[in-house]
Parts: C-alpha cells; structure tokens; sequence
C-alpha cells in the first residue's frame, strides 16, 4: 500500500525526467509488472540503474530536479546530499520527489542465483516498452517474479497468482 503522505505519483514526467538526464535504468518491481499487463496499482517507482559514477550522477541530478529528498525508516524526509557518493552508501533508497516516490535499489534479489540481479543482469533479459510516453527497459516477467518470490513480503505475494497467470498468458 502506498504511503498516503506521498505526492501522487507522476510516472509519465518522472520518467521523462530520467529520460532527460540521460540515466540508465532497469524498471522492475510494481511498475514493471504493470508494464507487463498486471492490474495491481503501483505508488512508487522501482529502479536499479546502471552503477556507473557517469550514470549514478546523472541520477543524482534528475533527483534534484525532481525536489527529492531522502526517506529514511521513518515517514520524515531526512536532509541527505544527492550525489553519487550518497547514492553509492545504499543498497536500496527511497527519495520522496515532487513527482512521487522512487526507490533507487543496486539490484533485485534472487531465489536462484544467491545474489542480487545486477543492472547488467537485469538488462540482458529486459525489453524496451513504450510506457508513460517514454521508451524505458523493463525487466523480463520471469525476473520480477523471481525477485517477488526471493522478497516474500505479503505485498509480494498477494502480487505472485496474477503474475504467474500472466505469465502463462504470454508463453
């Protein structure tokens, strides 16, 4: 469930905004599965961008044009530097934007290769899909489910059946 503090969410200019800067990026978690035809609603972005210092500054700089502000375990926006150095001391962040909230994560987790699917891994199996206005890299089905599975919130897994029976649809 979304946060009810938070901004709407704005995915068609906070993608255009990414697009702009120029940031490389996997979209994965709700949003992706939406791309794919799931009918849950989304709140927030997922991404795991590309973790390069070129990229991750890109980034930085969309965040700052977006008004973004660190979210910390509490519901209080916490005053954080938005820079590559800041980005690189987390695994997962979630920035509350003007345009809603976007969670900035190195990678997803996986049920079967005992790692977290990098950018890269991600990347190899995504598909670009016109979404929102904008030509984004979406991951591949099989890995959001993955990524559900491995997680096992109960957000997760009220999420899985729909996405199993997608997925079945679409083989």
């Amino acid at each position: 469930m979304g946060d009810p503090d938070a901004p709407p969410l704005q995915a068609a200019k906070l993608l255009r905004l990414l697009d702009d800067h120029g940031v490389r990026y996997v979209v994965v978690g709700g949003l992706a599965a939406t791309v794919h035809g799931a009918t849950r609603v989304t709140f927030d972005i997922d991404l795991v961008p590309e973790w390069t210092d070129d990229n991750l500054g890109r980034l930085a700089s969309a965040l700052r044009d977006a008004g973004a502000v660190l979210r910390a375990p509490s519901p209080a926006p916490i005053g954080f530097p938005i820079d590559v150095r800041a980005l690189r001391q987390f695994e997962v962040s979630t920035w509350r934007t003007l345009l809603g909230d976007l969670d900035v994560i190195i990678g997803t987790p996986t049920a079967t290769r005992g790692a977290l699917a990098s950018y890269d891994a991600l990347a190899s199996s995504a598909t670009e899909h016109e979404a929102f206005g904008v030509t984004v890299l979406v991951a591949d089905l099989d890995d959001i489910i993955e990524s559900k599975e491995a997680l096992s919130r109960e957000s997760d897994l009220v999420a899985l059946p729909e996405l199993h029976r997608l997925r079945e649809r679409l083989r």
